[in-house]
């Protein structure tokens, strides 16, 4: 079967990708090794879709270029998207930051995406297993266990590695591999962080506690909730943190963010208040028992020097601590890493090695924030291949 353009994967970009070809007359095959596609769609968003955000910056990205992302992003904003969720009439609301989600369900997305490829005339195939991917001349030849399917262009939409058991894998790595492309290393990102076993042996029983704070990397920063769990830390601002976060480094958590440890202290220093106590009235309280236990224990106030307050205060807005790792790609949200964008071209995702050959979403060594930024990278990568394959 000969086709002007196949994509390799059903998910997000893939498919936005082969709608917005199809548009254009080309005729179109999008194939799915899944038994369907939008997986990972679905469970999104707890199963709403947190399917964009009206904020959406080249700054809410990490790509080791900085401009290569701009002019995708540019050219199909999260108001383009917008309005193809309003045309299907899909009910939705902003949560937070600019974070839209379906009113109903997820399933929505996966209903408005294969409505346009089926609009479009793009063919879908599930359980579709590739056997081999080869260049000629002319051609891209797909061998899968469905048969042979040649095109003038191959998109790559594979995703990245994160959560293998929805059945992630290194596919569109190893692809272009074998076209000659570098890869940046993938590791897992928005992801909840481990704790050494001390730390863990402290805080695993307060598992679901959360705390609202900053929490800093560098000269990255983010106010959201940080959540306890039996592995260690994680909530929003420790997913965020995350995505920037190399082994070994150390984190800054500011666990009063609108107020000043060294007053609230202060008011209390004759007091035969305990530590813990006057922490718990601005923390969980059993949170304020685990912190206090691990970094200086819990006395009436009065007992503390000078300098132990001033240590403590200093502590309660800095508190520093080193991860032993992440919980890795089987609960991570997204991959960071993936083709290298100096192998593309900015304007079209196209290899400047392989003419014909295109890298999209996630496969590709860009990242987004937490909160509807990759999904709008899928539909903005996959508009750009979409225009020019």
């Amino acid at each position: 079967m000969k086709k002007d353009v196949i994509v390799i994967g059903g998910g997000a970009a893939g498919l936005f990708c082969a709608l917005t070809a199809g548009k254009r007359g080309r005729a179109v095959l999008v194939i799915e090794h899944a038994e369907k596609i939008g997986k990972k769609i679905l469970i999104s968003g707890g199963g709403r879709c947190n399917f964009t955000n009206l904020h959406t910056a080249p700054e809410n990205f990490i790509c080791r270029n900085p401009n290569f992302h701009k002019s995708a992003l540019a050219r199909f904003t999260p108001f383009d998207f917008i309005e193809l969720v309003r045309k299907h009439k899909i009910a939705y609301h902003e949560k937070k930051l600019g974070q839209l989600f379906c009113d109903d369900s997820s399933q929505q997305i996966v209903r408005l995406l294969l409505e346009e490829c089926r609009r479009a005339r793009a063919e879908i195939r599930v359980n579709c297993k590739i056997q081999s991917v080869e260049k000629t001349s002319q051609t891209f030849v797909v061998e899968t266990n469905q048969g042979r399917f040649e095109s003038e262009s191959l998109v790559v939409a594979t995703g990245g590695l994160s959560i293998p058991q929805m059945g992630a894998t290194d596919f569109g790595h190893r692809l272009a591999r074998q076209f000659g492309l570098k890869i940046v290393q993938p590791k897992p990102a928005l992801v909840p962080f481990t704790l050494a076993e001390n730390d863990r042996r402290v805080f695993s029983p307060i598992s679901g506690i959360s705390v609202d704070a900053v929490v800093s990397l560098r000269d990255q920063q983010f106010r959201e909730n940080l959540l306890v769990t039996h592995q260690g830390l994680s909530g929003p601002a420790i997913l965020q943190i995350s995505s920037y976060w190399n082994s070994g480094e150390a984190i800054e958590i500011d666990l009063l963010p609108d107020g000043s440890a060294e007053e609230l202290l202060g008011s209390e220093r004759d007091s035969l208040k305990e530590l813990k106590t006057l922490l718990g009235q601005h923390w969980p309280q059993r949170f304020a028992q685990a912190w206090t236990q691990i970094q200086a224990g819990s006395k009436p106030l009065r007992q503390y020097s000078n300098k132990e307050l001033f240590a403590i205060a200093e502590s309660i807005h800095r508190w520093r601590i080193t991860p032993n790792g992440t919980e890795g790609f089987r609960k991570a949200e997204v991959t960071a890493g993936g083709v290298d964008t100096d192998e593309l071209s900015s304007k079209t995702m196209e290899s400047r090695r392989v003419p014909g050959l295109h890298f999209i979403g996630e496969v590709v060594d860009v990242t987004g924030w937490l909160g509807g930024y990759n999904f709008q990278w899928a539909w903005a990568s996959g508009h750009a291949a979409g225009q020019n394959v």
